[in-house]
Parts: C-alpha cells; structure tokens; sequence
C-alpha cells in the first residue's frame, strides 16, 4: 500500500472538475491529500462551494488566481479532468486517498515515538493509531428491517439489558429513563453550584451499577476528584482534606469507601487537553473493553482545545459537540459534558438558567439530546440551611422536560434523593 497516491488525489479533483456537483460527495479535506497542488486545488474547490458557485474549470481557475502557475497552469487542470474515464470511480479513488493518508499519519507517529520512546509516549501511540484507523473508513449502513429487528429485541430484553445507564436518582430516572446510548448530555451551572459534584456522584453511581465510567478532567487533577469522591463515599467533611484533621471514625469510614471505590471500573484522566486526544483516549477504552456499559463524562466543555482554531469560538465550540455526538452515536455510549454558563443569568430576578445562558450557546442547544441545568437558591441566597439543588431539564430529545428536586450534601459532596 502506498503512503503518496498523487493518481488517486488527481482522479478525485479530476472527477469534480468534471461534474462539480460530486463535490458535495467528497469525505477527504485538504489535510488528507498530500501534494501542495492538490490541496490548493481542493481549497479553491471548497471556497467556490461555500460561495455557492458552480464548480468547473473556469470558476477554480478564477478562485485560484495568480496561484494557478503554483498548480500546474491550466494545462494540469485539463489533464485531470481529461484523465477521467468515469466519475462512477471517484468513491473508489476518495478511499485509495484516506488509505494513503491513514499510512502516513501512522508512519508519523511510529518515527516520533522511535524517537522518544517511553510509556506515555507508547500510549499516545497507540492512542493516536486508533484515532486514525476510523479516519475514512466504509461503514455498513444498516438497513430498516436490521433496525426493526434490534428494536424488537430490546423490547423483549431482560430490565437489565436495557439501553441506558441509570442515574440512581428515581424521580430523574423516571423522567429520561436513565442516559440513554448514543446521546449527548449536558449538565450546565455557574461556577461552585455543583456541576463536578454532580458529575462523579453519575459517574459513582453508574459504577455501583456494575458499569464502567471514565472522567475526563481538564479543571481538576486526578487526586482531588478522588478525595472528593471518597468524601461522598464515606460521609466525611470535605473541609478536612485542608487540614487533615480526620477523626477516628473519618478514618474507618474513609478506608472503608477507598477499599469501595478500588473495586470500582474508574478512570479518571487529567492530562487530556485537546478534543482529539479525548476522543483516541474514548476510542481505546471501548477497544480495551468493548463489552463494558461505559459511560463517558468530561469537565468542562469550555476547557477543551479543538482540533482546529476558527475565527470565532462559537465555531470551535460546534466542532467539540458535534464531534462528541458523532463519536457517541458512532461508540453507542452516553457522553455527558459538563459546561459553564454565560453571567447573564446574574442579572435577571429569576436566576434559574436558561438555554440563552449557555455559553456559546446555539451549537450546544442544536448538537446535545439532554440538558440539564444546575441550580440552587442557597447559591444566590446564602441560606446554609437550605440544601436542596434542582435539577432543571430543560431539553430531552425523546421525552418531557421538567424539574427534579435532590437533597444536596453540600458538606460531603453528595446528592440524594429528597427525604433521605
């Protein structure tokens, strides 16, 4: 297998160039081809698509300008085009160009590794090669009757063969039916009203169930989200971790929860910083594990580097939710994706959030199937002796929206349900 197929990029440019509504077809970007040429012919290509022109000889001549004596001239553009016996192959050629660019990403990453080789680099390694394994690749669509099969045998699944992973919350389980495959869940608060709390009390949870859960952490390091969760575990004053001034019984039950919490499928991650090492790190946990009941969840959405930097964030934003509800469908696992929300709801009487408080907001609402809002009264209010959160879900794809009372543990860390 070559690692520079230069025929099979011009026959995918050539076949545009012949009937340019295939354009609109193509998968490969401009990264994925491997001469300069072609990548500047790809761009002005793209560029004219954008512009809503008609793709052809005379509109990429054009866009491409002075740069066409940079391509080949004219003439090169000819001979692509000339080359084409049939546009019915540029599927074919499109996928000889992934392959290609799979191959040379991969040698890439081999050399850098050769280089430095050590245990993190080995991971990242192997890590990067699984991210890129999928980039291109044919997938089998199912047919409807295929769907219609897997729909009946859910329907006549054992309870505990379900498609969701509950939240232990009763009255939140009953009003999603837990979270559900497939789906992007965002949970959005201010700052300090509980969202990482809430996060790991799911993440617990869902491991109690036998389930296994894997935290992406990019505000927090590994050792604190662990004394938070020991905390909740063990029902200990998360204020003494400061001093570690522990009494005899904090202990018994600190031992008690970590001996727990040990037994748990957990992992937790806080050297994951870009969106494409979170989603190779997802990839290599489902491939390690793939029969597990996973459940991802990542802190926080506004923390994430994207895998390319736009002129505005918003953009970059839409481009980490999408790609996190693709990899969701694309793996089948609940993703859910903590997020800040913006200081407006400071300045209205009604303090509970809305979708407009979301923070980069309109690619968030399009891409997650659940949104849950955080919110407390003690936040605004200052009452200590108040401790309920309510959880405000206020969009679910595929059921009601509605509010949920919990009991808040603000001292432990620890939600449950209202009256326990």
């Amino acid at each position: 297998m070559r690692i520079e197929n230069y025929e099979a990029e011009a026959a995918v440019l050539g076949a545009v160039l012949v009937d340019g509504t295939l354009f609109k077809e193509l998968e490969v970007q401009e990264a994925h081809f491997h001469d300069g040429r072609h990548q500047r012919i790809y761009r002005a290509m793209k560029q004219a698509s954008e512009a809503s022109e008609l793709i052809d000889m005379v509109s990429i001549t054009t866009r491409l300008g002075d740069a066409i004596h940079q391509v080949g001239g004219t003439s090169y553009l000819l001979e692509m085009a000339g080359s084409v016996a049939s546009t019915a192959s540029m599927k074919h050629h499109e996928q000889l160009v992934f392959a290609a660019y799979r191959l040379r990403k991969a040698r890439a990453y081999a050399i850098r590794y050769s280089e430095t080789p050590s245990e993190e680099e080995l991971n990242d390694l192997i890590a990067n090669l699984e991210a890129i394994r999928g980039t291109g690749a044919v997938i089998a669509e199912k047919t409807t009757y295929d769907y219609l099969l897997e729909i009946t045998d859910e329907m006549v699944a054992p309870a505990d063969e379900t498609s969701s992973c509950l939240t232990t919350y009763h009255d939140l389980d009953e009003m999603t039916g837990g979270m559900q495959r497939g789906d992007l869940i965002i949970v959005a608060a201010r700052p300090s009203v509980g969202k990482t709390a809430f996060a790991l009390n799911l993440a617990a949870g869902h491991c109690k169930n036998g389930g296994s859960s894997s935290v992406f952490s990019l505000e927090m390091g590994t050792k604190p989200l662990l004394r938070r969760m020991i905390s909740a575990e063990g029902s200990i004053n998360g204020q003494k971790w400061r001093s570690m001034a522990f009494s005899t019984a904090d202990y018994e039950q600190a031992f008690h929860a970590i001996g727990e919490i040990a037994d748990w499928e957990l992992a937790i991650l806080d050297q994951k910083r870009t969106l494409m090492d979170i989603t190779a790190s997802i990839r290599k946990r489902l491939h390690d594990d793939p029969d597990g009941q996973h459940l991802i969840i990542i802190d926080y959405l506004q923390l994430i580097t994207p895998a390319n930097r736009r002129e505005r964030r918003d953009l970059e934003v839409g481009e980490i939710t999408r790609e996190l509800k693709l990899l969701a469908i694309e793996l089948n696992i609940p993703i859910i994706l903590l997020s800040q929300l913006s200081r407006g709801v400071e300045a209205r009487q009604n303090k509970r959030p809305l979708m407009s408080d979301l923070r980069e907001s309109g690619n968030i609402e399009q891409d997650a199937d659940v949104i849950f809002f955080l919110y407390r009264d003690d936040y605004y209010q200052r009452k200590e002796d108040q401790d309920r959160l309510e959880v405000i879900i206020s969009k679910q794809r595929n059921g009601p929206t509605g509010t949920v009372e919990l009991g808040f543990l603000k001292a432990y860390g620890r939600f449950v349900e209202v009256g326990e």
